[in-house]
């Protein structure tokens, strides 16, 4: 009987965490690395071309990061097959994949068999959350970010990492007066006046990678 590979697309800012995760991966018989990728943006381009069956992608990288990223894929494929492995272990960030359409969430502290079995449960479309995320979804609803749009979140975060209104423009191919928009409604909606008080509030949350 001739086995099922699954094709994965590997994304993450560091190769070190690449190379390890490649090599834990391509380890098993029916899982195959058919491309990296260290940033959003290039992860959107290598899907289009390769279509792959899985992307395990990491949240925190340069660029728009990989909520967005994963947004932007499931935008032009709504069944495209998303496991997100991150350092990042709370609600806000597990509530925001799970609204885009991602199907599974896992912390970088899994065990090596944890990420085998959320690749091949997200594989066969199904959810997959890790163990240390689960307590999580029953707090989902209080979360503080909730009253945000997809799109002030993700102004929010790179805010928050210290980006500056062109450099954000940039990077999410806005304008910068609509950047600027968005920076105002964030902050009314959460009730914050500058810039740093906004980078704290991100701390607390444990929404930077530090």
């Amino acid at each position: 009987m001739e086995m099922n590979i699954i094709n994965i697309l590997l994304v993450d800012d560091h190769e070190i965490v690449r190379a390890g995760y490649h090599r834990l991966l391509e380890n098993a018989e029916d899982i195959a690395i058919i491309a990296e990728a260290n940033c959003g943006e290039e992860a959107y381009k290598i899907y289009i071309k390769l279509q792959p069956d899985v992307i395990v992608m990491d949240l925190s990288m340069p660029g728009i990061g990989g909520l967005e990223a994963a947004r932007k894929i499931l935008g032009y494929n709504n069944e495209a097959k998303i496991l997100i492995f991150s350092v990042h272990e709370n609600e806000t960030f597990l509530s925001r994949t799970l609204e885009a359409g991602v199907l599974g969430y896992i912390t970088k502290r899994s065990a090596a068999k944890v990420m085998l079995e959320a690749v091949r449960t997200v594989a066969q479309n199904q959810q997959f959350i890790g163990q240390e995320m689960q307590h999580f979804l029953v707090k989902a609803n209080n979360d503080l970010f909730e009253q945000l749009s997809p799109r002030e979140f993700e102004v929010f975060l790179l805010l928050a990492e210290g980006k500056s209104i062109n450099e954000i423009s940039e990077i999410l191919n806005l304008s910068p007066k609509t950047v600027g928009h968005h920076c105002t409604h964030l902050k009314k909606k959460l009730k914050i006046s500058n810039t740093a008080e906004l980078t704290r509030l991100a701390m607390s949350k444990g929404l930077l990678k530090i």
